[in-house]
């Protein structure tokens, strides 16, 4: 597969060079042109027919397949380009003899699909190139036809939820096709509305029982519902649909540890690491799983490496020095955890005080008696609370731990002071 961008003509003149040059490298070498991209996320199946042969499929705009309004964890799956491109390179896999030349503009592709340009999952298994960064001048989304997939297009693009619900029910009343089913749904998801999302996407489950988004939008709906092993279900039926989609085994890692099923949680992740070897988050919850294991080795060498990859990121610092708090490396703790706070615009307090236990372990028990002070001094009572219990039941682990443990006397008695003031 190849994925051009660039600005405005640019990328879609060069995707048609690109796929005259394939066609003809082949005697009987063909060209296919693609559904309009806009269209992809509201169809069943979006690959159109493949005859035998070398075909070349040509897709301009790909991008207005991912242009839409939705945002955040309730965007329907079939909008992403990550989905979108795993079921054409299923769907080309299958054919075995043909190949997919998308155009895409720049600004909306650095807009809803950041990942295109960060070569990650299978953008790291498609080649893209990078032409002109401009912005593109006004494009307006086509006209769209009176059709199901035309109409709930035009829905996607509202910008307010309420009335992208009205347009979506409106496109399911000319048709109530699984595509339409699971694009209403997910908008059932945005509007709060649960029962009515699980209906459509239980029906359109069992119009169309392989297909992987139907099944990834209902664990969305089981997770919303706080039932996880209906949840977990879902995404490893999703999983198994589309093996390659790294977001259904993403999704189902973190159900099964929610689940404490952590050693399939770490299956799930590495699976989904196998295919975005680049994913910080994918290897930051195989830190937390094997660190769960005991495996404390694996999990400093897996947060080392988030670090590598998101060097600003202040979870992946606190998470490193969590793992090194239990190794007992309790300076290079101190270290990793105040990296943090100064990566972390909100200076955590729950990881201040983990701080803070680094600093009594390494015996600067001023310097934690200060850090608990600011960490826990404008928190609200009952959180205030609950932490600095927290808190003392660590330290006295610690010192359980490290019965020679100099300096530790003072911050124990702040804290059951500070607890005595709360109760």
């Amino acid at each position: 597969m190849s994925l051009i961008v660039g600005n405005g003509d640019e990328s879609d003149n060069a995707a048609r060079a690109e796929a005259e040059r394939m066609a003809a490298v082949h005697a009987d070498g063909r060209i296919v042109t693609a559904a309009p991209a806009e269209h992809w996320p509201f169809l069943r199946t979006f690959v159109p027919p493949l005859p035998p042969g070398p075909i070349v499929v040509l897709a301009e705009r790909a991008d207005r397949a991912c242009d839409q309004r939705q945002t955040g964890n309730t965007r329907l799956v079939t909008t992403q380009a990550q989905y979108l491109f795993t079921e054409w390179e299923a769907a080309l896999a299958a054919h075995g003899n043909a190949w997919l030349v998308a155009s895409a503009r720049h600004d909306v592709v650095s807009r809803h699909a950041e990942d295109v340009l960060q070569r990650r999952g299978v953008f790291a298994r498609v080649r893209v190139e990078v032409g002109s960064a401009a912005a593109s001048a006004s494009d307006e989304a086509p006209e769209q036809p009176e059709s199901v997939p035309g109409l709930l297009a035009r829905a996607f693009r509202a910008p307010d939820p309420a009335d992208r619900l009205r347009m979506a029910v409106a496109a399911l009343e000319h048709g109530r096709t699984p595509a339409a089913l699971v694009a209403t749904a997910s908008v059932c998801q945005e509007v709060n509305d649960l029962a009515s999302a699980a209906r459509d996407l239980d029906e359109a489950i069992t119009t169309a029982p392989d297909w992987a988004a139907a099944r990834f939008e209902r664990g969305k709906v089981w997770l919303r519902l706080d039932n996880m092993e209906e949840a977990a279900r879902s995404f490893q039926a999703a999983a198994e649909r589309l093996p390659a989609f790294g977001g259904a085994w993403g999704n189902l890692g973190a159900t099964l540890g929610e689940l404490d099923r952590t050693a399939e949680a770490l299956a799930a992740f590495e699976r989904l690491l196998a295919l975005d070897a680049n994913s910080p988050q994918a290897v930051n919850n195989i830190g937390v799983v094997t660190r769960e294991l005991g495996r404390l080795g694996e999990s400093e060498a897996a947060f080392r490496r988030v670090i590598e990859l998101e060097p600003n990121l202040a979870f992946g610092y606190y998470n490193l020095g969590h793992t090194l708090f239990l190794q007992g490396r309790y300076h290079a703790a101190a270290s990793a955890y105040a990296q943090g706070q100064t990566r972390d615009p909100e200076r955590n307090p729950v990881q201040g005080t983990r701080l803070a236990m680094c600093l009594v372990a390494t015996g600067d028990a001023p310097g934690a008696l200060s850090e608990l002070q600011r960490a826990t001094g404008a928190m609200p009572r009952d959180y205030r609370k609950q932490l600095l219990a927290d808190t003392s039941a660590i330290l006295w682990a610690l010192v359980t731990q490290k019965p020679d443990l100099a300096g530790w006397q003072p911050v124990n008695d702040w804290l059951r002071g500070e607890l005595a003031k709360l109760a």
